[in-house]
């Protein structure tokens, strides 16, 4: 938690790549819907009880985002 975008998308990259390359699963527990968007399922609790629990037909592509950042970028940060 509390981290920058890039970081973020780049840790997102990595759960992604564990999961679909090596078939690892992995549960996220997060506050943050916009990382949630990274996932094939997501199931929201409320009150310890699930409220909602779907399966997310297009995850957000972290490898994608991140490709989209360094397009974005000024040179200058590309080289810090």
């Amino acid at each position: 938690g509390n981290l920058d975008t890039r970081t973020s998308i780049e840790i997102m990259g990595v759960v992604q790549h564990l999961n679909r390359e090596r078939g690892i699963g992995v549960v996220l527990v997060t506050h943050e819907p916009d990382i949630a968007d990274y996932a094939s399922r997501i199931v929201v609790f409320r009150d310890s009880r699930v409220e909602q629990d779907r399966q997310v037909a297009h995850p957000r592509n972290a490898a994608a985002d991140l490709e989209g950042l360094r397009q974005r970028a000024p040179a200058a940060a590309l080289t810090a």
